[in-house]
């Protein structure tokens, strides 16, 4: 196993590049099994690219669609290399990717999206100070790392949303606090049930909606950005995107503007998924993803080029396909046993069912999704 990586680290390395796009029958390598690399590997095969999934788990969804899997540990040293060894470019499919395992490819492999991306994505904090870097906005924000620094911060605010800074998703590790009516003995009992910290505590925000942008930029700092979705979650969950979303026009624009701001302070190539609140007071960003993102999945059904195929163009140094959209259209989430319940969508004739290939169904787990154009 390779050791823990230093902040920083990734960044420090010197990272080799592609040179030229790359020819069919070119290898690329995908750090994870899951849903978005089943449909990153099928792009990848349209375009005569092979894929080598690197992935623990022996039945994941990539497995039934890409050329190889390397069954093993995101960090094991050995397996690493065998991946950089075979692949003319690698890339990743979730955000947690041990940064030990992306300074073990970067020197050996290009690797797109940049380590850079996955360590400011990492930690909710340095993300949230790398925006107001790039002069996008964010919601205000403190640093917890002591039940009193929690009740500091909750007195400032009058309450907040409480996020661990590494490994949340899918609104896990999080609580809300409606006040700053908190003890330190009940702070502590908070910080305790998330587990370990640090945290980071955010401005609860008055927001009308949620709504996501999917961009892409190419190795050449050639940049798209698709039309932005209105998202609904439930329990922490995407459950639903609309697109168009509900938004003006200038708004619209503005949120893509920004998006791509965000991809060009990363030097970013590839995908990225950044999500939005349109609060009273204007746009904030709450976050962004380094890889093809849920809310994008309707650009497969819906537009000229899906987010899937424009990652795979970025990552292997080929222009970016036209984001135009010629349908308004909602993509649901599939969740648990809903994975095999889809005959009532398959008897829409304008609805298509897209199902990850998972073995067992539980409660709020991803099995597929349905894009139903409108």
């Amino acid at each position: 196993m390779l050791k823990p990586t230093p902040w920083g680290r990734c960044r420090l390395t010197k990272a080799r590049t592609l040179t030229a796009s790359l020819s069919p029958n070119s290898t690329i390598g995908i750090i994870g099994g899951g849903q978005l690399a089943r449909m990153l590997a099928s792009s990848a095969a349209r375009l005569g690219f092979h894929t080598i999934v690197l992935e623990p788990g022996a039945d994941c969804p990539a497995a039934q669609t890409c050329n190889r899997h390397i069954v093993a540990a995101y960090d094991d040293e050995s397996a690493l290399a065998e991946l950089a060894n075979a692949c003319d470019v690698v890339t990743y499919e979730f955000e947690n990717v041990p940064l030990s395992a992306a300074d073990h490819l970067t020197s050996r492999v290009p690797l797109y999206p940049p380590a850079k991306a996955l360590e400011v994505s990492q930690d909710r904090l340095l993300e949230k100070q790398f925006l107001q870097q790039a002069g996008l906005e964010v919601a205000d924000f403190h640093n917890v790392e002591a039940p009193t620094d929690l009740v500091e911060a909750l007195q400032q605010f009058g309450g907040g949303v409480l996020k661990t800074r590494r490994f949340g998703y899918d609104g896990k590790g999080q609580h809300v606090f409606a006040s700053a009516d908190v003890s330190v003995d009940e702070a502590q009992s908070v910080l305790e049930q998330l587990g370990t910290g640090p945290f980071v505590l955010e401005r609860l925000i008055d927001f009308v909606s949620e709504f996501s942008v999917i961009a892409g930029r190419s190795t050449d700092g050639n940049t798209c950005a698709y039309d932005p979705s209105t998202n609904i979650h439930e329990a922490g969950i995407l459950r639903r995107s609309t697109v168009p979303a509900a938004l003006e026009d200038g708004l619209a624009q503005r949120a893509c503007s920004m998006a791509v701001t965000l991809l060009d302070a990363l030097d970013y190539v590839g995908v990225i998924g950044v999500e939005f609140f349109l609060a009273n007071n204007g746009l904030l960003i709450n976050e962004f993803a380094p890889r093809v993102h849920n809310s994008g999945h309707w650009t497969r059904e819906a537009c000229a080029t899906s987010q899937f195929e424009n990652h795979i163009r970025a990552i292997s140094g080929h222009a970016l396909g036209s984001v135009q959209r010629y349908h308004d259209c909602e993509m649901i989430n599939l969740l648990g046993d809903e994975g095999t319940q889809i005959a009532t969508y398959l008897s829409q004739q304008a609805s298509q069912v897209t199902l990850y290939g998972k073995s067992e169904a539980r409660p709020g787990r991803k099995m597929g999704h349905v894009t139903r154009l409108i």
